[in-house]
């Protein structure tokens, strides 16, 4: 296992450029399976979850021409359907949360679909009833065996109306695309409307899908017989900009975060500078200039500032653990409310052992009151738990005094490209070992 070695301390300046979508693309890369037809797909993020896809589609018989590692050409012209039921599918495919985004092209295509126990982040737990009853609902019937696999098939699929429990994005893509191809008329209710969930219609639509209300939480799709292969840009990535935007002001560094893609990203902007966080717009790029201190914004009756996750257009909660991290060294206070998942916010301990002043409320909320840069924080040693915590670890190790060792960072190799020589081009001392 590698690690990063951190000497912190050192103000960072210069441009970075974020990468595509890690999100996004696990949603347009499985939509490759709809059609025999060759797909172009650009600005694709060079990270373990990606490429294991993309491996994972190879194994299925997709042919693969990987132009550049940011492009790729895929064609699902020869897919081995049985493949499904191999050892190596099942041990693979149950080593990334992705690959239930294969359900949906799977089952409208080839009639039938496998979902291994989803693997990914352990951040608490991650249902997949959205999914499964979306896929109920158009006719789909499935078998559960007790090591945690579905085991889908469904010989006709038919449009039906449906009231999403939760708005998904994953649910919302994968039973979108399962309904393209179905018979008669899909109207889904309470869907997601994210950006990567409009940049998957959009791809649909101009692959043949019939889809209408992109961007709004009613999808109706009404189902073609067959799609054919189109180009698609990935988005950039909007919690790579997120975490540009936390690390600038963390370190007191001048950075210019460029082709932010400022359209995309919604509430993003506004809740870093509630931590009092200054930034320009300059086009479709993010100034975050060096700033000495930055204070936290209270309520207008005075009351303590509260930054909570919430379906689209809310923030996203991939996003918290990078605000939590950013507020450490801010003037005032916060409550940081993560409602989806039950253990994201367990890596404080990290952040306290190196001098952070947070309270965990509970396994949803913690306080965290700014040390105003009256103290640094120290250099120890941790593990990353996840992606996103990974990535709030390594910010506050470039704030640090002293050397920092983050273990386990495959971790957040599976969502960020080539963080450390990036980071080392801002002037940032991170060494892989």
């Amino acid at each position: 296992m590698s690690s990063f070695e951190v000497r912190g301390g050192k103000k960072l300046s210069g441009t970075i450029t974020p990468q595509g979508a890690k999100n996004e693309a696990l949603q347009i890369i499985s939509a490759v399976l709809l059609t025999p037809d060759p797909v172009t797909i650009t600005n694709i993020p060079d990270i373990i979850d990606v490429n294991l896809l993309i491996e994972l589609l190879g194994e299925m018989r997709v042919k693969i021409d990987r132009v550049s590692r940011d492009t790729c050409i895929l064609q699902a012209d020869d897919v081995d359907v049985d493949y499904l039921n191999s050892d190596a599918y099942h041990k693979k495919s149950g080593k990334l949360r992705g690959s239930v985004m294969l359900a949906g092209p799977m089952l409208a295509r080839f009639k039938k679909a496998y979902i291994p126990k989803p693997g990914g982040d352990k951040i608490g737990r991650r249902r997949l009833d959205t999914h499964i009853i979306g896929f109920e609902k158009l006719g789909a019937s499935f078998e559960y065996n007790s090591d945690g696999y579905f085991y889908l098939t469904a010989p006709n699929l038919k449009g039906a109306y449906m009231l999403l429990d939760e708005p998904s994005v994953t649910g919302t893509a994968n039973i979108v695309m399962a309904a393209v191809m179905a018979e008669g008329i899909t109207t889904i209710y309470n869907a997601a409307c994210e950006p990567y969930l409009q940049q998957l219609c959009k791809m649909l639509n101009r692959m043949g899908a019939k889809i209408s209300g992109i961007g709004s939480n009613m999808l109706t799709i009404e189902g073609v017989y067959q799609l054919s292969g189109t180009e698609h840009r990935m988005l950039p990535d909007m919690i790579e900009v997120g975490s540009f935007i936390g690390l600038a002001a963390m370190t007191q560094s001048d950075i210019i975060i460029k082709h932010a893609g400022v359209e995309s990203l919604g509430v993003i902007p506004e809740r870093f500078q509630q931590l009092g966080i200054q930034m320009n717009l300059e086009g479709d790029d993010i100034h975050v200039p060096s700033q000495e201190l930055y204070e936290i914004n209270r309520y207008m009756d005075g009351g303590v500032l509260t930054i909570y996750d919430h379906p689209w257009p809310g923030l996203t909660p991939d996003l918290l653990s990078i605000i939590l991290v950013t507020a450490i060294q801010a003037k005032g206070s916060v409550l940081i409310h993560q409602k989806m998942f039950e253990s994201r916010l367990f890596f404080v301990d990290k952040l306290i052992d190196m001098g952070a002043q947070i309270i965990l409320c509970d396994p949803h909320r913690a306080v965290v009151i700014g040390l105003e840069r009256e103290q640094k924080l120290r250099g120890i040693t941790m593990s990353s738990p996840d992606i996103r915590a990974g990535v709030a670890l390594l910010i506050a190790a470039l704030s640090a005094e002293g050397k920092s060792t983050i273990q386990n960072i495959e971790q957040i190799d599976r969502g960020y490209q080539n963080i450390d020589t990036r980071l080392q081009a801002l002037g940032a001392d991170i060494k892989r070992v």
